[in-house]
């Protein structure tokens, strides 16, 4: 399976914080925020991963992470010029998707939860077609909704609803079989002049191919979108970081314990942050794994 990060957008609901620098790249808690979705790929066992962020950002983006070997990964970039939709990724990405399934993650996105690892491996390995996840909010009219029968079946998607017949957001988080890109290809823009992940999504239900994961209670699903959401964010992390002594989302401790790299290696990452709290973590965990 590829991954596909989306971290374009202007993100206009921090300014003025978005004026110089992507949003994607500002910090929640100790690290820059698109850590926290490529953490997300990697746990699904997915190492080919495409950047795609605006043309002022690449080299931002490949300063930060380079081509991905250092973790064991292969990172790629590619650029969208202006905001055209979540669903114009797969139109940009057909080239890194070719013949084989896809996910992709928002990235502003933050998922944590302890069995979260087991719910994505279990959702590739069962994916056929379309799955969405879904996570109980309180204020769905806000977001695309996903609607299920009895047996949680999904049999209705939303987008905004005024009159939300679920309290279930479909979340950023998204997995495809390779028919997405013709799919997106072939969509019309929206009124708002985009292509719509939701209508994306409508195909794949109406084929019969759609299914929801429910992300119930012990999951947090966290929008970094706005100046308010980013400081709950980074207030989630630095409180669980350090009540449990264990970081969220560190890329290097996720490819150390996947396999993706060994201790030696990992030793070598914590030492290149320097005498910073997270090189230190790094470290400490590379010489518990023999390093």
């Amino acid at each position: 399976m590829r991954g596909i990060v989306l971290a374009g957008g202007s993100g206009t609901r921090l300014r003025p914080l978005t004026l110089a620098v992507s949003k994607q790249l500002l910090p929640v808690g100790d690290k820059p925020m698109i850590y926290y979705p490529l953490s997300v790929l990697m746990l699904a066992g997915i190492k080919d991963i495409l950047i795609i962020c605006t043309p002022r950002d690449v080299e931002r983006y490949r300063a930060l992470l380079g081509d991905g070997s250092a973790l064991g990964l292969r990172f790629s970039y590619a650029v969208q010029p202006e905001p055209a939709g979540l669903a114009e990724a797969f139109v940009i990405g057909a080239d890194h998707i070719g013949d084989e399934p896809v996910a992709l993650v928002l990235g502003d996105n933050i998922f944590h939860g302890a069995a979260f690892q087991q719910v994505l491996r279990e959702a590739v390995r069962q994916l056929d077609g379309c799955v969405l996840f879904g996570y109980q909010v309180h204020d769905p009219q806000h977001y695309g909704v996903g609607e299920t029968d009895a047996t949680g079946r999904l049999i209705g998607l939303a987008e905004k609803p005024a009159r939300p017949r679920s309290n279930r957001a479909i979340t950023g988080l998204y997995l495809y079989d390779p028919d997405v890109v013709d799919i997106a290809k072939n969509l019309r823009p929206s009124p708002r002049g985009e292509l719509e992940i939701t209508d994306v999504n409508r195909v794949y239900l109406e084929r019969g191919r759609a299914r929801l994961v429910d992300l119930g209670r012990g999951f947090a699903w966290l929008d970094t979108g706005t100046p308010e959401s980013l400081v709950q964010a980074a207030q989630y992390v630095t409180t669980l970081e350090q009540r449990q002594g264990v970081r969220i989302a560190c890329l290097e401790e996720v490819a150390l314990r996947m396999g993706f790299i060994d201790a030696r290696t990992c030793r070598r990452l914590g030492e290149d942050m320097g005498n910073s709290a997270y090189g230190q973590y790094v470290v400490a965990l590379a010489r518990e794994h023999g390093a």
